[in-house]
């Protein structure tokens, strides 16, 4: 395979989520520095939506 137009779609090998320290879960996004589970690096409150919730 060259380096053309075919091996663009390769570029996919860079880690992007890591564990998180605050809920542990691999839901840390690097380059954003923002966790999509918890909302740790972008608030000291805990992420949560009301769709979210279990319901009674």
């Amino acid at each position: 395979m060259g380096a053309g137009t075919s091996a663009q779609g390769r570029h996919n090998t860079k880690k992007v989520h890591i564990p998180c320290r605050r809920c542990g879960r691999s839901a840390y996004h690097i380059r954003k520095g923002v966790c999509a589970s918890c909302g740790y690096g972008k608030t000291a409150k805990f992420r949560e939506y009301n769709w979210a919730k279990a319901r009674e």
